[in-house]
Parts: C-alpha cells; sequence; structure tokens
C-alpha cells in the first residue's frame, strides 16, 4: 500500500476506494486495481468518505474491503462521492433477499 495514497483500496475487488485525504473536484489520483488508473474527481471528496473508481450502473454493486456493501440507486460516475444519497444498504434487509418458502 502506498502511504502517500490519496484513496486507499483494501481490495482488487473493490469499485470504491477511500479518500485519505479531501479531494477538490477535478483533482486525479492514482489507483492499481485490477489496472493502474488515473481517476479524476467530479466533485469535492471530503476526507473518510468514498469515491467510485470506475462507473457503476444503476444497480451495481458496491464493493469495499473486498465485499459487497451496498447497491447504487442510480448510475455513478468514475470520481464521484459514493455516499447515501446514491447507494443503499442490502445486508441483512429481508425485503431483498430471495423468498423461500416455510416449511410447516
Amino acid at each position: 500500500m502506498n502511504l502517500r495514497a490519496k484513496v486507499l483500496v483494501m481490495s482488487q475487488k473493490d469499485n470504491v476506494g477511500t479518500a485519505a485525504v479531501e479531494l477538490d473536484g477535478g483533482e486525479t489520483f492514482h489507483v492499481e486495481v485490477n489496472n493502474s488508473r488515473e481517476v479524476t474527481t467530479v466533485e469535492k471528496i471530503p476526507f473518510g468518505f468514498k469515491v467510485a473508481l470506475i462507473d457503476i450502473s444503476e444497480g451495481g454493486d458496491i464493493t469495499k474491503y473486498g465485499e459487497i456493501i451496498g447497491r447504487s440507486t442510480c448510475s455513478i460516475k468514475a470520481g464521484e462521492m459514493v455516499h447515501v444519497h446514491n447507494i443503499e444498504g442490502t445486508r441483512g434487509r429481508g425485503d431483498i433477499e430471495p423468498l423461500t418458502e416455510k416449511k410447516s
């Protein structure tokens, strides 16, 4: 891990990273997830918030720490902040888990 990284990525599976510093809109950062790439922010990303590393389609999985942590509620462009305004949690939600027949 690069200790001077602006954005921390914990797993090669991740499609979001965590801002290690506050990022201004139009700021470019470097990440190595599957391929080495440059990402340019489209808005200000506060310290500690998630930022999309790739374009994520509406309904797409949000992956952090190598695990799915939620689902996008709209399309998210690489460099956009990922937060409660554009994702929803999917863990422990009975309303979205597949229904199974109850045995009596």
